[in-house]
This record gives C-alpha cells, structure tokens and sequence, in this order.
C-alpha cells in the first residue's frame, strides 16, 4: 500500500509498504477515507519529537472503513465507518480510570508516533473498541477528520485547561488550525472577549469570521501592549499558547493577568525561559497537557447538532496520491492560506 513515510529529519517520501494486519486480539485495521496533517508531523519533521523513528509512518487523524478486527473488539463491526482518536486508550489502565487517556500504560500517542499512522491507505489501530468512534449516519466524513486531534486539542488544553468562563476575557496567541479550534469551542462558555494573535492577516481574518472579539497582529505592533490596551491594563484571564516557540509563551507570560492562567496547547522543540521574576507573585497558573480525547464524544455529538461546524477549518483538498503536494501546501501556510488540508481516498 501507498504510505507517506518519516525518514529523519527533513526527510519524507510517499512510499509502498505493507498493508497492516491485525496483531492483537483488540486491533481493527481500516481503510483510510480522508486523513489530515497535523502541526505535529512538521514537528517530527524538524526532529523536534525524537522518539519517532524513521521509517514510521505518518499520521494520527482520519475515518476510514473497517477492513478487519480482532477477535476481542465488540464494540463495532467489518463495514462499519468510524472516527479515529489520535489516542489510543486502553481503558483499564490506572491513568485511563482518571481520563488521562494520553498517558494509557499501553497506548497514548501511538499513531504516527511510535506505530505506524493514518497517511496510509490502510491503518491498524489498538484498542480498537476504546479509540475509535461510529460515524454518524449522513455526517459530512471530511469534516469529522477535525475531530480526531484539533478540536478536541483546542478545547482540552486551551479552553479547558485555561478555565474559560462566562464573562472571562481570553488571549489565543497563535491562529492556525489549533488556535482557531480552541476559538471555537471557547465559545461554548461565552467570554466576554477573544483576542486572537498571529502574524498573518488572513489568519486574523479567518478568525474574526469564526468569532474573535479582537484581533492583533504582532508583526506590526507590540502584541502586550495590544492586549493590554484591549483590557484595560490588565491583561487576559486565560493566555492560550497555540504554537510552540520561546516567542509566543513569551507573550503569554506578559499578557495574562494576575490570578489568571497560561494553557500551553504548543509543541515545544526547543527551551522556553520562565520569567518568575516577574511572576512570582501574579498568583498564576501555567498548564500543560497532551490531549486526552475525552471530549470526543462530546464534541461529535454538538457537530452532528449543527452547534459547532468544523468544516470551515478545511482550506485545500488532496488525494492519497498527492501525498507531497499536501504537504508543500500545509508547510507553506503563510503563501497558501493553508488551515487544514484534507487528504482522500482516490
């Protein structure tokens, strides 16, 4: 089978592989319909996650069709169309007791990570009953690739994690696929305000139409001085760092005010320094988190009630067989006005 593969840093190809077969008595494999690239693949790109080998291939997102199950796996059938959580869960484990699915004993980040992924035509998954999710009749399949890692990305480790709440103000700093997925599902607690930072203006623009209050470029001014302008000197209650570089946390640690909090959402690849010396005593809180997927189910059940839309979030369509032209395009959000980019069956 076709399948896009890791082959150290700055090094990819579209490659035939073998087709995954089941290997534990809990696995499905499916076929992939629609799969997606995420920020994380051009983190492990970069050699930022060294704990991917090269010759893994790529990918934690996607729906696709069963193909084939293991003998324990109850919870679906061959045929059946299903969501595939970027974490594989065993459900048993100490940590899955507590919904911290990403840290399972037995799986966690596996797809695309230490297991082969989803940039394939064909996937195995673990735990098959516990990671993946029914598609529901009539749902747009394309979109519900947004619900694998972003959107419940967004919402766990920014919104929740940074305790939005009602009338609360709230900073995104950063406004790719990440960063406007915690804008919108922020929204589901009503802030008062939502600034959104970035570089780019049609990044900015994009979230305006998704429902930011305030949007600041911080290319052209200084981003601090913005908020703090926006908010009467005071700063946000809830910073959220949406890309992963030393640059916007720093950002983060100047614009949260006192009591409020930093939700770390970002892949970080290199050392961010924490300014305590101005912060000591700001009673503040700084969050970090991979995703856990507990949301999941949540999430799918307000998109199939039309109260949250995620197809907006997709810019550029491929097919399998485009596999590196996807990847060119994604890579170079800033000329192609890339958000996510989604990559079907041909």
């Amino acid at each position: 089978m076709k399948a896009l593969v890791y082959g150290g840093p700055g090094k990819k190809s579209v490659m035939d592989v073998p087709k995954p077969e089941v290997e534990n008595a809990t696995d499905a494999v499916v076929k992939i319909l629609h799969t997606t690239i995420c920020g994380t693949d051009l983190h492990i790109l970069k050699g930022d996650v060294p704990t991917c080998q090269p010759g893994t291939v790529l990918g934690h997102e996607g729906v696709g069709v069963i193909e084939s199950l293991g003998s324990a796996v109850s919870n679906f059938k061959v045929g059946d169309h299903v969501l595939i959580s970027c974490i594989s869960s065993c459900g048993r484990c100490e940590y899955c007791r507590r919904s911290m699915y990403s840290h399972c004993t037995s799986g966690g980040w596996l797809l695309g990570h230490t297991i082969h992924g989803t940039q394939a035509e064909y996937v195995r998954v673990p735990h098959a009953d516990t990671s993946m999710y029914p598609v529901p009749q009539g749902a747009d399949e394309a979109s519900l690739v947004m619900l694998s890692d972003i959107l419940p990305t967004g919402f766990e480790c920014g919104v929740l994690n940074g305790k939005v709440a009602p009338g609360s103000t709230v900073a995104i700093v950063g406004a790719g696929p990440v960063g406007l997925a915690a804008l919108l599902t922020a929204q589901f607690y009503s802030p008062a305000r939502i600034i959104m930072v970035d570089l780019d203006d049609g990044r900015l623009e994009m979230a305006t139409r998704f429902g930011a209050t305030d949007v600041v470029n911080s290319g052209r001014e200084s981003a601090a001085e913005a908020v703090k302008r926006l908010t009467e000197g005071v700063g946000v209650d809830t910073a959220i760092e949406a890309v992963g570089i030393p640059a916007t946390f720093g950002i983060c640690q100047e614009i949260v005010a006192p009591g409020g909090v930093i939700a770390n959402v970002g892949v970080h690849g290199s050392k961010v320094d924490l300014h305590l010396e101005t912060l000591w005593m700001q009673n503040i809180s700084i969050t970090t988190r991979l995703v856990d997927t507990q949301t999941t189910s949540m999430l799918l059940k307000t998109v199939v009630a039309k109260k949250l839309d995620p197809s907006g979030l997709i810019t550029h369509r491929f097919t399998l067989n485009q596999m590196m032209e996807a990847y060119d395009t994604f890579a170079r959000a800033a000329q192609t006005k890339a958000l996510k980019v989604v990559i079907s069956a041909g």
